[in-house]
């Protein structure tokens, strides 16, 4: 018996003098073609030289009221103060040293309107913690006494978290009034084109 030999239509029309088109891909397209229809996804385009780094953006960075700020500076620093009593029998070096960035968080995270709060805030917090390791005798007159001349004594500490505060607080100041002063510029520029495009 004879078998019919048969021929794939694009040969058939080759063989004829037909011409010949590319079969479409499917819609699922090969495996690792990219996407469908076989079209490469495009690459995602390369990351700026400038660019803020993924992690950063990560970071913590709230906008605390004036009250909201000075609550934390002492809460922090009432935290501060109790493990450096605990754990260093109150050393006034590392209360010192843990005061300086505590100052600097909380001129940073203060919101632009509360600015002015942040270097009035952080003496406040480093008095409220120094409370556990100045010491002193029983009684309300004795802790009083020895808060005033742990003060007294580590005014150097005090002092220099609040420079870093408000250091920190008019380089905030200076840079949120550059930033209102180019949103001012764009918009008055904006404001001239439009009744030029009016009148064209």
């Amino acid at each position: 018996m004879e078998q019919h030999k048969t021929r794939h239509p694009q040969r058939r029309a080759f063989a004829e003098g037909a011409p010949v088109y590319p079969v479409p891909a499917r819609p699922g397209g090969r495996p690792g073609s990219g996407g469908a229809g076989g079209r490469p996804r495009p690459s995602p385009p390369p990351a700026a030289p400038g660019a803020p780094v993924p992690l950063l953006r990560r970071l913590p960075n709230p906008r605390l009221t004036g009250l909201g700020a000075g609550l934390f500076a002492s809460a922090v620093m009432l935290v501060l103060g109790s493990l450096d009593n605990l754990l260093l029998d109150g050393s006034p070096l590392a209360y010192g040293l843990l005061f300086l960035p505590v100052s600097a968080l909380t001129a940073l995270w203060v919101r632009a309107a509360d600015l002015v709060t942040a270097p009035i805030s952080v003496p406040i917090a480093f008095a409220v913690g120094v409370v556990p390791i100045a010491g002193g005798s029983d009684g309300f007159g004795g802790q009083a006494m020895a808060v005033v001349t742990a003060l007294a004594v580590h005014a150097g500490w005090l002092y220099g978290g609040t420079l870093v505060a408000g250091l920190i607080t008019c380089v905030r100041k200076v840079r949120d009034m550059g930033r209102r002063q180019r949103a001012a510029a764009a918009a008055a520029r904006l404001a001239a084109r439009r009744p030029t495009r009016k009148q064209a």
